[in-house]
C-alpha cells in the first residue's frame, strides 16, 4: 500500500510538472508576437535554437570537408612538451613555433590524448561542437541576465554564421577555447564570484593572449567595486595562476616562454588581413602605423574610461581609494555594467587591432548584438542594425578580402562605436544625484 502511494505521489508530481510546462507553452504560443521581441523570453528562444543548433553542427560535421590549418601544429607542439621539451624556443609546429601561454599547452595535451594523439579528427570535431553548444549556453546566460537584445537576434547570432560554425568545427583553432573560458568567467563575474571569474579570466588569456582585450574593463569593474588595495587580490589571482601555469617553462628558459607566448610585437602576415586590406602593404607593416594604432586604442579607452563609465562627478582617481571612503559610495554593479564595460573594452581594442585573422572573428561575434541592441538610439532602427550584423558577417566571409570588404568592416565598427558613444551612460549619473539629494 505504501509502494502504491509513493507511485501515485511520483505520478502526481510528474503530471503536475507536465500541466504547468503545457501552461508555460500555451502562454507563449498566445504571446508568439511578443516572443521574439521581448528579452523575458531569452531562455525559451535560446533553448529552440541549442536544439536547433545540435542538428546543424552534426549536419556541418558529416557533410561539410575538414579544412587542416592549424591542428597538427597544435599536436606537434604539444608532442614536444610530452618528450620533455620545456624550452618554449625549441618547440615547433608545422606553420611554426609554439607562440600561446601554457594553458594551451596543458588543454590540447588532454586533447593530444582524447584523439589518439591528434589522429582522431572526427572526435576532435565533436569535442569542438560541444564547445560550441557550450559557447552558446554562457553567452545566451549573459543575455537572460541582461535582458536588452530581443530573441529574434539570437537566430543570427546561431544559426546563420558559416563563418563561425566553421571556426569551431572546421578548423579546431583555439580561439573558441579561450573564449569558451572567458564567457564563463564573465558569468562568475555576474554571479558576483569575483576570485573565480578572475581565475577564469586568466585561464583563458593562458589559451590566447586575445582575452588581454577585455583586461581594461575588469581592472575598471575591479577598482569600481573594490577600490584598489581590494582590488589587488583579484589581480593575484590572475597573476599568480600564470606563474603556477608556466612554472615548468619558466624554470627552463623564463625569457624564452614570455618572449615567445607573450609576444606583443607580433609581425602579421597581410594575405591574411580582414581588415586592413586597403592598405599598401608596405604601410601595414610598418611600426609607424602599429604605435599610431596602439595610441588610437589606449586614448579611446580612456575616454570611455573617463566618459561613459566614470560617472559619479569625483576624479578617476578616486577609484583608488576604499569605496566605503569615497564621496559617493558605488551601489552593487548591475549585469548591463558588467557585460557593457567587458564587451566595449573587447570591442574597442578590436577596431584598432594590427590585423584580424579569420579564426578571430570569435573574439567579438558573440558580443555584437550586445552592443549593437543594449543602447538604445532612435537612429538606429532594428532593420539598420540587422543589415551592419549582415555586413560584418559578409565582410569576414569574403576570402581572400578585399578592399571594400575591409573598408565595409570599418564602417559598421564605426557605426557601433559611434552608438556606444552616444548611447546612455551604463554608470548613470542619476545615482550621484539622488544621494545628495537625499
Amino acid at each position: 500500500m505504501a509502494a502504491g502511494l509513493r507511485k501515485r505521489g511520483r505520478y502526481g508530481s510528474a503530471a503536475q510538472a507536465v500541466g504547468l510546462c503545457r501552461q508555460w507553452l500555451h502562454r507563449a504560443w498566445q504571446e508568439r508576437r511578443l516572443l521574439l521581441r521581448e528579452p523575458r523570453y531569452t531562455l525559451l528562444v535560446a533553448a529552440c535554437l541549442c536544439l536547433a543548433e545540435v542538428g546543424i553542427t552534426f549536419w556541418v560535421i558529416h557533410r561539410v570537408a575538414y579544412t587542416e590549418i592549424d591542428w597538427k601544429a597544435y599536436m606537434a607542439q604539444v608532442e614536444g612538451v610530452i618528450n620533455g621539451t620545456y624550452d618554449y624556443t625549441q618547440l615547433q609546429g608545422d606553420t611554426g613555433p609554439l607562440v600561446y601561454p601554457a594553458g594551451f599547452v596543458y588543454i590540447f595535451m588532454g586533447l593530444y590524448y582524447a584523439t589518439g594523439r591528434g589522429t582522431d579528427i572526427r572526435m576532435a570535431q565533436h569535442i569542438f561542437a560541444v564547445l560550441y553548444l557550450a559557447t552558446l549556453l554562457l553567452v545566451f546566460l549573459i543575455y537572460h541576465q541582461t535582458c536588452k537584445v530581443p530573441p529574434f537576434v539570437f537566430f543570427f547570432m546561431c544559426c546563420a554564421s558559416y563563418r563561425v560554425h566553421s571556426i569551431f568545427v572546421l578548423r579546431l583553432f583555439n580561439d573558441p577555447v579561450a573564449m569558451v573560458l572567458l564567457f564563463l568567467s564573465i558569468n562568475l563575474l555576474l554571479a558576483q564570484r569575483w576570485g573565480w571569474g578572475c581565475c577564469c579570466f586568466s585561464l583563458a588569456i593562458s589559451v590566447k593572449m586575445n582575452v588581454l582585450l577585455f583586461a581594461p574593463g575588469l581592472l575598471f569593474l575591479l577598482l569600481t567595486q573594490f577600490g584598489f588595495r581590494g582590488a589587488l587580490p583579484k589581480l593575484g589571482i590572475c597573476a599568480g595562476l600564470q606563474v603556477a601555469l608556466g612554472l615548468p617553462f619558466l624554470l627552463e628558459n623564463p625569457i624564452g616562454y614570455l618572449s615567445r607566448s607573450f609576444d606583443l610585437g607580433r609581425q602579421f602576415l597581410f594575405r591574411w588581413t580582414v581588415n586592413w586590406r586597403f592598405l599598401p602593404e608596405a604601410l601595414f607593416l610598418h611600426r609607424a602605423f602599429h604605435l599610431a594604432l596602439l595610441a588610437a586604442h589606449l586614448t579611446l579607452l580612456l575616454l570611455f574610461a573617463l566618459c561613459r563609465w566614470h560617472s559619479t562627478g569625483e576624479s578617476i582617481l578616486s577609484l583608488l581609494r576604499d569605496p566605503s571612503k569615497r564621496k559617493v559610495p558605488p551601489q552593487p554593479l548591475t549585469p548591463n555594467q558588467i557585460v557593457s564595460t567587458l564587451f566595449t573594452s573587447n570591442f574597442i581594442g578590436i577596431c584598432f587591432s594590427r590585423s584580424l585573422h579569420y579564426q578571430f572573428y570569435v573574439w567579438y561575434f558573440h558580443t555584437l548584438p550586445y552592443l549593437l541592441w543594449a543602447t538604445p538610439a532612435r537612429w538606429l532602427t532594428h532593420l539598420l542594425r540587422l543589415l551592419v550584423l549582415g555586413l560584418i558577417e559578409l565582410s569576414w566571409n569574403t576570402y581572400p578580402s578585399t578592399s571594400c570588404s575591409s573598408a565595409a568592416l570599418h564602417v559598421c565598427h564605426a557605426v557601433i562605436l559611434l552608438q556606444l558613444w552616444l548611447g546612455p551612460q551604463p554608470f548613470p549619473k542619476s545615482t550621484q544625484h539622488s544621494k545628495k539629494a537625499h
